[in-house]
């Protein structure tokens, strides 16, 4: 089920704030990404310093820079899948993989993810995505 991020609100459930965020984040739309987002997140997403989106945010402003540098450095998503989105109260977890081309090295990078949310008052407080960071070191390396 795909829930439009314009009918979010704070009574949404987290499952459907997940869903939102991952159809926000597939159709490229900041502003609504962006929305779905307490002022203040407790954002991490462990790896190489070679991988420009790794590490801890905590405001939108680094998350749209975190959004940016995305979409700059995957030069093509071959393949994106969520698997299951489990949730239990504001908590969720969304198992699922994917396969990015990334730009700069013209190397793929494969991997399963698994991504930790917190919602509270209809908004991610915190996400924490945990993925290959091995096969991402890789892929940046020249």
């Amino acid at each position: 089920m795909s829930t439009s991020t314009a009918t979010i609100t704070a009574d949404s459930s987290t499952t459907d704030i997940v869903q939102g965020f991952f159809a926000a984040f597939g159709s490229g739309d900041l502003e609504s990404l962006l929305s779905l987002f307490a002022d203040e997140v407790d954002w991490d997403v462990p790896g190489a310093p070679s991988v420009p989106w790794t590490g801890r945010r905590t405001s939108k402003a680094e998350l749209a820079e975190f959004f940016a540098v995305a979409g700059q450095e995957v030069a093509a998503t071959e393949e994106f899948a969520v698997d299951t989105v489990v949730a239990q109260g504001r908590t969720a977890v969304a198992l699922g993989r994917f396969t990015h081309v990334i730009r700069r090295t013209g190397k793929k990078f494969s991997s399963r993810f698994a991504l930790h949310v917190a919602v509270a008052d209809g908004h991610i407080t915190l996400y924490h995505m945990f993925e290959d960071g091995h096969a991402a070191a890789v892929a940046f390396a020249a």
